[in-house]
């Protein structure tokens, strides 16, 4: 052990950002050297290692961090491997009293804590985590019962009723540096980007700064957000914030969010309270999750358990490619491809054309998500998909299936957003892009399509799978009853 002053540990994990982040507020308050430590361990995640999409933002994000840390005075030091085994190292050889963390909430990741916690105790290190990734602790909101809530309105309505703390305000003047060096891998190290620059298009789509997080919640709650229970279902504009990545990644924290909406004046409006109920949604997940910890593999309705699915590896990746012959489906299969983002609507629709038109499992989808999508959360995700499925809390009733030209037409009208994304069709005329199977031939020549080649056939028709859809849903009640 070094003669040096005992430290304070502070260990990010999900919540990369300096300002509002409790643990680090108390590492300040102790008044010692602080260590800031990442310790990257995807083997510790379970069956949910981070994602090729999400590496890409972690390594952004740690860049971000160790920036502004720096300007507090503190390197961030980097080590990979066993974070029990990293941390009571750098115990040991740092003269460490306190390690302090923000809570993390799934399954796998609440037994490695646990674990540590332990680890740590034994060592004679105290150990004291906090609140930095939600509005509440899941375990605060309950229902009349004392059970966990399963319908989102009754939550919603309930945590209106609570008091949402003011975001925590770090005394960055108050941190000091380790008073010795503390070994640190380069960033770099953790190998974090792709070898193939598969992710050369997010840089045209993205910008995951610290500052860019806060610029851009502040432009939204500025003046797009009154329009946005109006706008946030059209794919073609920018009618949503844009936020979940930032959110995921604690780069900025669900108090500053609905904070920063309180004080611009939107809260009362009905963009304003609408955007807040999708933060609310956010929540909904994390305390589905928290008390059913099977739910991202296993669906939380038990007559699903056993739903006569039928997978297809044609099915699925010709959904995955974007090459469903359905314009819609494509154009949100492949902006999530080239962007590691869809928009929600169309997360909706291309999810319910796996699981309904393709009888393809939920969880197929829900992995494919999980690995290209910057802001893929567990907690998010997991929810979303059982929705879609029909499988879990809250969910959309199996027989409610999205006709895709229908959701299109509505949403896309102009087909802005399936010419962006998918270009081959840009030149149909607006009466055909949702459908340009129905587009008479001599349109189809003077827009340059040719089916079967330039773009592909429909995979199944929608009458066709969706009498699929409703048969299989009809077998499996009948094997429930």
């Amino acid at each position: 052990m070094s003669d040096a002053p005992t430290h304070t540990i502070v260990w990010f994990r999900q919540d990369l950002r300096v300002q509002d982040n409790p643990a680090l507020a108390a590492a300040a308050a102790l008044g010692q050297p602080v260590i800031p430590v990442y310790i990257h361990a995807p083997e510790e995640e379970g069956d949910w290692p981070p994602g090729g999409a999400s590496c890409w933002w972690l390594f952004h994000a740690l860049a971000e961090l160790r920036e502004a840390l720096g300007e507090t005075g503190l390197p961030l030091i980097i080590r990979r491997g066993d974070s029990r085994a990293q941390l009571l190292g750098l115990a040991a050889d740092h003269g460490v009293s306190h390690v302090l963390w923000n809570r993390r909430y799934e399954p796998a990741a609440r037994a490695r804590d646990d674990a540590v916690e332990a680890a740590l105790g034994r060592a004679g290190v105290e150990t004291r985590s906090f609140n930095a990734s939600l509005l509440f602790e899941p375990a605060e909101l309950l229902n009349r019962s004392g059970q966990p809530f399963r319908v989102f309105t009754p939550f919603w309505k309930h945590l209106q009723t609570q008091a949402v703390a003011a975001p925590v305000i770090v005394a960055t003047d108050q941190l000091r540096g380790p008073s010795d060096r503390v070994a640190s891998e380069p960033l770099e190290q953790l190998q974090l980007l792709p070898d193939i620059p598969w992710d050369a298009g997010f840089y045209t789509q993205w910008q995951p700064g610290l500052e860019d997080a806060h610029r851009i919640l502040a432009e939204f709650v500025g003046q797009p957000i009154l329009a946005y229970r109006d706008r946030r279902d059209e794919p073609g504009v920018e009618g949503t914030s844009r936020l979940s990545p930032y959110l995921h990644w604690g780069q900025l924290g669900p108090r500053q969010v609905w904070r920063a909406v309180q004080e611009s004046g939107a809260f009362d409006s009905n963009g304003g309270f609408t955007f807040l109920s999708e933060v609310a949604w956010r929540e909904f997940a994390y305390h589905l999750l928290f008390h059913y910890p099977d739910t991202p593999t296993e669906p939380l309705q038990a007559a699903y358990r056993t739903f006569p699915w039928q997978p297809d590896e044609h099915y699925l990746q010709a959904w995955q490619r974007g090459l469903t012959g359905f314009p819609v489906v494509d154009a949100g299969m492949r902006q999530l491809w080239r962007s590691g983002w869809m928009h929600n609507r169309v997360r909706m629709i291309t999810a319910s054309f796996l699981v309904k038109h393709l009888l393809q499992p939920w969880q197929d989808g829900a992995r494919w998500f999980w690995d290209t999508l910057v802001d893929a959360d567990l907690a998010n995700n997991t929810l979303g998909w059982q929705w879609t499925a029909g499988c879990g809390a809250d969910a959309a009733p199996y027989f409610r299936i999205f006709n895709p030209m229908l959701q299109g037409a509505k949403f896309d009208p102009l087909g802005r957003y399936v010419r962006t994304w998918v270009p081959e069709l840009a030149r149909l005329p607006d009466a055909h892009i949702h459908q340009p199977w129905e587009a008479p031939e001599p349109v189809l020549r003077e827009a340059g399509v040719r089916l079967g080649e330039t773009y592909p056939h429909p995979v199944i028709g929608h009458r066709e799978g969706r009498a699929r859809a409703l048969e299989a849903l009809a077998r499996n009640k009948a094997a429930h009853r």
